[in-house]
């Protein structure tokens, strides 16, 4: 199980960024930004009905951006689902109490490569 502030350690160590909490109505949601301000992640705490998943309880998520053809390939894991109000081909939903740090911090660092190297392009 990874948890919130394992994903925010490690962002600020690794990227030097740190989570913004720019969701009033949100304040538990958590955006991860680049250094350019391109979204490479998003922190949520949703209850997991709205995910489609039994129960009530509220579960922490991570949205990454992703390779939609290894988004497809994950998504058949029970620990993935299609990105919970992203776009649903290119964001991932990763639910944090079913992967561990290892698969979760990969997936946050293809994320961020996918958004860096989009940026640069665009420079």
């Amino acid at each position: 199980m990874v948890t919130r502030q394992t994903i925010f350690d490690y962002i600020e160590d690794n990227y030097g960024v740190k989570p913004e909490y720019t969701f009033k109505s949100y304040p538990k949601y958590a955006v991860l930004k680049n250094l350019q301000g391109k979204w490479f992640g998003l922190v949520m705490n949703v209850s997991r009905e709205k995910l489609g998943l039994a129960g009530t309880d509220e579960v922490d998520i991570l949205d990454v951006k992703i390779d939609p053809e290894l988004g497809s390939i994950l998504r058949e894991q029970p620990a993935y689902l299609a990105g919970y109000h992203m776009n649903k081909d290119h964001w991932l939903t990763i639910l944090l109490d079913q992967v561990d740090d290892k698969a979760a911090l990969q997936l946050l660092d293809g994320s961020y490569q996918l958004v860096t190297k989009s940026s640069s392009r665009l420079n």
